[in-house]
């Protein structure tokens, strides 16, 4: 089975290069989240996304943002999907996907089984499991043995475990972000080296 690779949290036009450059499946922008240090404005994410490839999809992520602003953003074609974080609600959900026909992925910090079954039911089109906002931390991987729908990977996916973790949990999806920096920066050559490790999956 195929598994995609998402690289999230593109800042920069120099990030945008490095992106062009080993085309990843998809690449996420943190828009209007300032607690976090790889948020971008709209006009930000809107500049970026025009000189991405259009190969590689681009994806929103928000954190309980207005949901106005977000199906604005879909429907201007700045973004092709939107990725929620925060408490969105199914109704949040469905108002989304009603007024742009456009995918959403919404992001589940698991901790438990609860957060698994929560993860289950979702009437989002994708499913994020993570360890915690950004946290960069692994989580407990036998919590989600098995799910069955279609769902991304998150949370503390490294070069020295990324192949394991796609061939034990066969992920529709990995998302990577704080494992190809470098000082708060995408770093090319860790993107290269995981994108080598990644060749044998896509």
């Amino acid at each position: 089975m195929k598994t995609r690779i998402k690289v999230c949290g593109l800042k920069s036009m120099e990030d945008v290069g490095i992106m062009n450059e080993f085309l990843p499946d998809y690449c996420g922008f943190i828009i209007d989240f300032p607690s976090s240090h790889r948020s971008i404005t709209k006009q930000v994410a809107e500049n970026l996304s025009k000189e991405l490839n259009p190969r590689i999809k681009t994806v929103g992520v928000f954190v309980n943002s207005p949901v106005e602003d977000v199906i604005e953003l879909l429907n201007r074609g700045v973004i092709q999907i939107a990725q929620l974080h925060g408490n969105e609600d199914e109704d949040y959900i469905h108002e989304v996907q009603a007024k742009t026909n456009k995918q959403v992925i919404k992001a589940i910090i698991v901790r438990d089984e609860f957060d698994v079954l929560r993860g289950k039911s979702s009437p989002a089109d994708y499913i994020l499991l993570d360890g915690g906002k950004g946290s960069g931390d692994v989580f407990d991987w036998s919590l989600i043995m098995d799910i069955k729908r279609d769902f991304f990977l998150a949370g503390g996916l490294r070069e020295d475990n990324l192949k394991k973790a796609i061939q034990t949990l066969h992920p529709y999806g990995v998302d990577l972000s704080s494992s190809l920096e470098t000082d708060g920066k995408k770093d090319r050559e860790k993107i290269q080296r995981i994108m080598k490790i990644m060749e044998p999956f896509r």
